[in-house]
């Protein structure tokens, strides 16, 4: 795509039911290619199109679905409208077999993070990661199906595990340090609940985004064939670009940490809501607490054990009794 942007590391002949947890947790982005090829959805697709329509349609309760709609001048990317007060697509409410029968008028249709046992109820006994069990918390299992779609470049909290059933994607993966070179919109409103960057991949414009070419360098670029999988690491950022007429895609999240823990982004949050208007000298000494306190793993040996509390060991009734007492201070 880009000549700056570096492929993925590639890991052949690692296989769904032969994956480590080790290897599921990869702190980089990591090509699994052939990863699903004996998935029964795979084979049905290289059968050809009609095959995996009808796989699809065996496996699907006909319950709706909330389809993204959007028309030929989106060029199928996913996004605000011109004047971002609002989207360029419309959501609808509509079943399998009729996006599937959608005639080829240049629309462009969109279903994302369809939560795979409530929509497909069979699907995971033939299609499924055995390693995946052994994660801390149950993975989340969805899957993402349409015709030719771009979604911005956002970073999501989970670990990813992203496995192409049928269709070509192209995925642009950026680490974590590149935010500050990616212009990434507001936090609040966005797409798809995950601030997005501003930047159109297929035609950047360098005048309006300069510091873009800087994040090119440290992109790293991998298309996926049907049965190929992708390894995304958590909070890494990635562009995703359905390339043909019909696309699926089956992903895994999970997390790291137990489910008792709450999410760091309500730290980030509560954190520029306490902190932004701060002078900055005083910025600059909550700064020194943070790098202590939070990044630096601040020594609490000296701290009898009984009264380290979040410097101790992070027990589920003591994430409980902060949670508690943090409401309870904010609704003050």
């Amino acid at each position: 795509m880009w000549s700056a942007a570096q492929p993925v590391a590639t890991q052949s002949g690692v296989t769904a039911d032969s994956i480590s947890t080790a290897m599921l947790n990869s702190t980089k982005p990591l090509h699994l290619p052939d990863f699903a090829a004996h998935w029964p959805a795979v084979c049905a697709a290289k059968q050809g199109e009609t095959a995996i329509r009808d796989y699809l349609l065996s496996h699907y309760s006909g319950e709706p679905l909330t389809a993204y709609i959007s028309d030929a001048q989106s060029s199928g990317r996913v996004f605000y409208n011109a004047d971002f007060s609002g989207f360029n697509f419309q959501p609808v409410h509509a079943k399998l077999d009729q996006l599937l029968a959608s005639p080829d008028d240049g629309a462009h249709w969109y279903v994302g993070a369809t939560f795979v046992p409530r929509w497909f109820p069979q699907w995971l006994q033939q299609q499924h990661v055995p390693a995946l069990a052994q994660q801390a918390d149950n993975p989340l299992p969805s899957l993402w199906i349409g015709n030719q779609s771009r979604v911005a470049a956002h970073a999501d909290l989970p670990q990813n595990l992203a496995v192409v059933v049928t269709g070509r994607r192209r995925f642009t993966l950026f680490p974590p340090e590149q935010l500050a070179n990616l212009y990434i919109g507001p936090m609040d409103a966005s797409p798809a609940g995950r601030a997005i960057s501003l930047v159109d991949f297929t035609k950047p414009d360098f005048a309006q985004f300069p510091k873009f070419a800087e994040a090119m360098t440290h992109a790293q670029v991998v298309e996926l064939e049907p049965g190929d999988a992708l390894i995304i690491p958590s909070m890494w950022w990635h562009h995703v670009e359905a390339l043909s007429p019909l696309n699926v895609l089956m992903n895994f999240w999970w997390r790291d940490s137990p489910s008792y823990l709450p999410s760091p982004q309500l730290a980030l949050q509560l954190a520029m809501l306490s902190i932004n208007a701060l002078p900055e000298e005083q910025k600059a000494a909550w700064r020194a607490h943070f790098e202590h306190y939070v990044f630096g793993h601040g020594n609490a040996g000296h701290i009898p054990e009984h009264l380290r509390g979040l410097q101790g060991l992070l027990t589920e009734p003591l994430a409980r009794q902060v949670r508690a007492e943090l409401l309870n201070k904010l609704n003050r």
